[in-house]
């Protein structure tokens, strides 16, 4: 005990914790013990809970996609503006998308569209994921959806994260003032280990480890004046069950899924993954598609990508509602910002950024599907009616979900701050 009690105290005097004691897949870090541990903390500190079993997916076109091109299509404007793509009647009546997503088109009675958002000039996912954007992040380090998801529902299945990102890492994933403990889990590399436990550890090896975190978590609770370590010893169980329940590696394993469907994702794998994990019970998944900053070449890169944008779209979207979980799944697909109405303004074939204007797809959720909201005017420059931002969208989404994004989290200095400060719902979604 006076090695560990050693130990402990070179813990606390800086050592990083993956050198010290490796737990994680039984020898891969620490990280998923710590992160339970910090999320139950987090959410002992304040925040409403929720029990609603709904879940999101955020599909992110990172670099903007062209909105002329794809859901808001101009057809009477001058060929500078309108471009090369043909609109093609959906099966709504008076609702028309781009001709590369036929897939869309046969099933949009479970989409709906809004042609009239308004975004900020950013390259970064933070306002999509936060509703706040990048540089108001930098000092307010408002928390991502999905973080705010985990903050809310982190000790309902302890077996299962519930925020995962299929893009790693990213600005507008983090937690800001949540706390790291409400990081999503991306599984690759790393992550990915940590799911899996070391084939030469068997059960009476790992009942020891656990008995000896135990002892070691007693000592630096005893030592930690802050209170910060209580109960660590619980969620280092959670952590080694995580591990040997196997859920979350199994929905990652695609091997797993019928060759049928595997076919029908192929190339698109993301968006099968995505749902095999919403279907294992994780409550958000992000994941990014392609690039869209079509700065050049607009028109050829859209040919080779709207194709299988569309085809994950449509597989995800028939395979919810197949598996009736489409009112209780909410799919959001978006980007930063539209792209410049004129063509030719950048490069002679290429679109430049444009915020002033943009569209998002969304689907189910229990939300009002088959319809259009808002426009842009003639030359898809600005919002001609129904004018909203991405903030609104997402307090829509989270109403979705049954999360009220009024409710308040104290921030790094105590300080309650709302989900969302620009938080009306776009009504004709509701």
């Amino acid at each position: 005990m006076l090695n560990l009690l050693g130990a402990s105290q070179r813990f606390c005097d800086g050592l990083n914790r993956r050198s010290f004691l490796k737990i994680g897949a039984f020898g891969t870090g620490l990280a998923l013990s710590d992160m339970l541990r910090l999320r139950a903390q987090a959410s002992a500190g304040g925040g409403a809970a929720t029990t609603s079993p709904k879940a999101a997916i955020m599909i992110f076109l990172p670099g903007g996609p062209s909105h002329l091109d794809m859901w808001d299509l101009k057809p009477e404007a001058p060929a500078e503006y309108r471009g090369e793509f043909r609109p093609i009647a959906t099966n709504v009546p008076g609702i028309q998308i781009c001709e590369h997503m036929p897939r869309q088109a046969r099933i949009f009675d479970k989409l709906a569209v809004v042609r009239s958002l308004v975004s900020v000039g950013e390259h970064s996912d933070s306002e999509c994921m936060t509703g706040y954007s990048e540089q108001i992040n930098r000092s307010a380090s408002h928390p991502s959806f999905g973080a705010v998801l985990s903050r809310l529902r982190g000790n309902d299945q302890p077996e299962i994260p519930a925020f995962v990102s299929l893009r790693g890492q990213t600005i507008g994933c983090e937690p800001g003032f949540l706390g790291v403990a409400n990081r999503a889990f991306t599984p690759d590399g790393a992550g990915l280990s940590n799911l899996t436990q070391n084939p030469d550890v068997n059960s009476r090896r790992g009942s020891d480890r656990r008995n000896l975190l135990s002892r070691f978590d007693s000592v630096r609770r005893d030592i930690d004046a802050s209170g910060t370590m209580r109960g660590l010893d619980a969620f280092t169980t959670r952590a080694f069950d995580m591990i040997a329940s196997g859920t979350t590696r199994r929905a990652l394993d695609l091997d797993r899924e019928d060759p049928r469907s595997r076919d029908r994702y192929r190339g698109i794998e993301q968006f099968l993954t995505a749902r095999r994990l919403i279907e294992a019970g994780v409550g958000c998944v992000t994941l990014g598609y392609g690039g869209w900053d079509t700065h050049s070449e607009n028109f050829m890169t859209l040919r080779r990508q709207l194709p299988e944008l569309d085809r994950g779209i449509a597989n995800l979207i028939e395979d919810l509602h197949d598996r009736g979980m489409d009112r209780d799944v909410v799919t959001v697909v978006w980007g930063e910002f539209g792209r410049t109405p004129r063509i030719g303004d950048v490069t002679a074939d290429g679109r430049g950024h444009w915020p002033p204007v943009m569209s998002a797809l969304v689907a189910g959720g229990g939300l009002r599907m088959g319809q259009a909201i808002g426009s842009s005017n003639a030359r898809g420059e600005l919002p001609r009616d129904r004018r909203c931002t991405p903030s609104q969208l997402l307090s829509t989404i989270y109403r979705a979900i049954n999360v009220d994004p009024s409710q308040t989290f104290p921030n790094q200095t105590g300080r309650p701050m709302y989900v969302l400060e620009d938080r009306d719902p776009i009504s004709e979604l509701l």
